[in-house]
Parts: C-alpha cells; structure tokens; sequence
C-alpha cells in the first residue's frame, strides 16, 4: 500500500518509541506521511526516528509526552498538526500492562496506573485530536486494544479491563462523531514479537500455551499490526468505523493465555486457589 496515498498528512503516533508504535509509525511515514510519535523516553524516541525510512515525501519527527498527562498529551497533538499543517490521523498506541495476579490480591494503586495508562490515555488523545480532525474535514483514530481486551485473561488483572474500555470508547466515539468524517476503530493484536513479549522464554509452558491457541501457528510481529493500522488510517478504509478488528493469528478463535507458570510460584496455591492446570 506504499503508493504515496498519505503524502502530506499529519500523524500522530503515541508510544512510537518501540515495537508496534514503531512499526505503525514506519508504515505510515512509508507511505508519506507526516508521522509525530511520542514517548516518554526521548533516547527510545530518537532511535525509531534513525530507524524508520520514510518515502513519498514522509517524515518522523518526535516530542517526549506521558499520555498520562494531559497537558503533555495536548503539546504532542499542536505538535503533530503544526509539523503537517494539519491532523489526519492518530494511532493510540502507548499502553501496557501491571501486576499479574487475581484480582483479590491486585494492588488497588497499581490497577489505577494500569487503567490510567491504558483508558485515560487514550482519552486524552481523542479529547485533543478532535478539535484539530474536525478542523481538517474528518480524519481517522486508532485506539490500540489486544486479544486481552475480548479474550479472557486469567491473572492480568486490569490490563483486560482497560483494553476492554478503549475499544467501548472507540465504538462510542465513532457513533458521536461519523457525522463529521472522523473514523474510529481499535485494533487487537494478539502475541506480537516485541521487546516486551520476547522476555517470555520459547520454551516455557506460557510460550506454548500462546502457539498452540494460534490456528496459524507461530507469532506475529510488529509490521503484521503496522500495515493494519495503515489501511486504517488510510483512504481506502473510508466506510470503517466503530469495528475492532483481529490480529492475532487466529488467537482470538480459540483461548488466551495460560500465565499460571509464571504467577503461581511467587503467590502459592492458596492464594490461586487451586486454580492452576492439572
């Protein structure tokens, strides 16, 4: 799909430091884009703008933001429409999970960052980017979910629950603002080899309990989700709004999952209650 059909077009990619906002930041600034991602961590920043190679005119710049934070979250949004000179796109991206364990024994601070990170990040971007896409004449958004967010979990504690509320708010927002041409869809990765997920050894049971779930075997990785989110973005997916949509493999067919390896020798039976594999 890297014809040039984004030439120009202002972008904002957030958590595009690392793997899948990396490779969504890439795939768009490949096909011309005006990418801006942001992060906390400008070093990480920095390096995905070395890495990335734009075409058809593209670029990547960078601003350092916490989503978390809101005046942070509205300088990376001025950021990435001054940079284009308009706002077309935005890929919420930055995420991510806590402390894994059931939700008797989940620390209460801990599930609020996880919801905060995940939920109020990416309605900070929606609340600042739509002033800006309504401006521009309709744009598209995408909230980054995960097979976690409509698969069960065991053990995640709020990670599912945030990424279940990012795709309620995606369908929501879509409803609230079709009228005026602004797109919203959430995209639901399933394992994905990210730096992240590569720290799960391929021969432990939690490896396998991913593999042998995925109808197509094997992992998926950063680019798969990438090239979605550009067809997202992109014009030829103007008539897609309030969906959420699979990559995964084929994960989500059947089970998410099984983490109990890794959770149950630092909790004890007792406290997993026996809820633990044969």
């Amino acid at each position: 799909m890297a014809d040039g059909a984004l030439a120009g077009l202002g972008v904002l990619v957030t958590g595009g430091g690392t793997g899948i906002g990396r490779a969504c930041a890439a795939a768009l600034a490949a096909d011309g884009a005006v990418v801006t991602i942001c992060g906390r961590t400008e070093a990480k920043l920095a390096e995905s703008q070395e890495a990335i190679q734009p075409g058809h005119g593209g670029s990547v710049g960078y601003v350092v933001a916490d989503v978390t934070d809101e005046a942070a979250v509205q300088a990376a949004v001025e950021a990435a429409t001054a940079a284009a000179g308009n706002l077309a796109g935005v890929v919420a991206n930055a995420g991510g999970g806590g402390g894994l364990g059931p939700y008797h024994v989940q620390d209460t601070e801990e599930f609020l960052r996880v919801l905060h990170l995940n939920v109020l990040g990416t309605m900070l971007c929606v609340k600042h980017a739509v002033p800006h896409l309504l401006a521009d004449g309709g744009g598209s958004f995408v909230g980054m979910s995960s097979i976690a967010g409509h698969v069960t979990h065991p053990w995640f504690g709020a990670y599912p629950v945030a990424k279940a509320g990012i795709e309620q708010m995606m369908r929501n927002a879509a409803d609230e603002f079709g009228r005026s041409n602004v797109r919203f869809n959430a995209v639901r990765p399933g394992f994905i080899a990210t730096e992240i997920m590569n720290m799960i050894p391929t021969d432990s049971d939690v490896y396998d309990s991913y593999v042998r779930n995925t109808p197509m075997g094997g992992v998926g990785r950063p680019e798969d989700v990438g090239n979605l989110v550009r067809f997202l973005i992109g014009p030829e997916s103007r008539w897609i709004t309030g969906t959420c949509i699979n990559v995964d493999g084929g994960n989500a067919l059947r089970a998410g999952p099984d983490y109990s390896q890794f959770v149950a020798p630092g909790l004890g039976d007792d406290v997993m209650f026996g809820n633990l594999p044969d």
